[in-house]
């Protein structure tokens, strides 16, 4: 097998150190409303399962410590708690938009839509179920705080979109890996 050329070398850590740096970048605009899973989206269309989960645990991971050493996130059980409720839906956001991605036509912009679509109701939707069970944060799901989210998520999901299609484009990024659904019907 052939070596990896020096391009493909770098293309997809600079891919993932963009991602991780736009994530801090939004991380101290938004503070809680960071657009996760605008980034589980993202990831699963860009990159292969691993590196996708990669992706999103350090956008998390960078969310994170944004959090606690610049925006000074309280440090009580209940906000360590919240955090890895995110990064756990977070995960399950990205294997959403996977499922996706893996069972419609590849490359278009109808699949995008989807597996963005299908990671932000994994995402919310499992925010509010845990906010059900534990009777914490119900205030958090007003039609306009969800219209809120979905509008800084979808905004920054075009973003980097667009971002990842002009890298294709200038040849500074690769075409994500392609798993056709014909593939895995044959």
């Amino acid at each position: 097998m052939a070596a990896p050329s020096s391009a493909s070398a770098w293309r997809k850590p600079l891919w993932i150190a963009l991602l991780v740096l736009a994530s801090v970048v939004f991380s101290l605009g938004f503070a809680c409303a960071v657009p996760l899973a605008a980034f589980a989206a993202i990831a699963a269309l860009t990159l292969g399962k691993r590196d996708a989960f990669v992706l999103v645990g350090a956008v998390w991971l960078a969310n994170q410590i944004a959090g606690f050493a610049i925006n000074h996130y309280p440090l009580e059980p209940s906000t360590f708690a919240w955090g890895a409720a995110l990064g756990a839906v977070a995960l399950a956001s990205t294997l959403a938009a996977q499922w996706v991605k893996d069972r419609l036509p590849q490359g278009g912009g109808a699949t995008a839509a989807a597996a963005f679509l299908a990671a932000f109701a994994v995402y919310e939707g499992s925010l509010f179920a845990i906010s059900l069970v534990f009777g914490s944060g119900l205030s958090n799901f007003t039609p306009s705080i969800v219209r809120r989210i979905l509008a800084i998520n979808f905004t920054a999901f075009a973003a980097l979109y667009l971002l990842h299609r002009l890298g294709v484009v200038a040849g500074i990024a690769k075409e994500p890996p392609k798993l056709a659904a014909r593939q895995r019907r044959a």
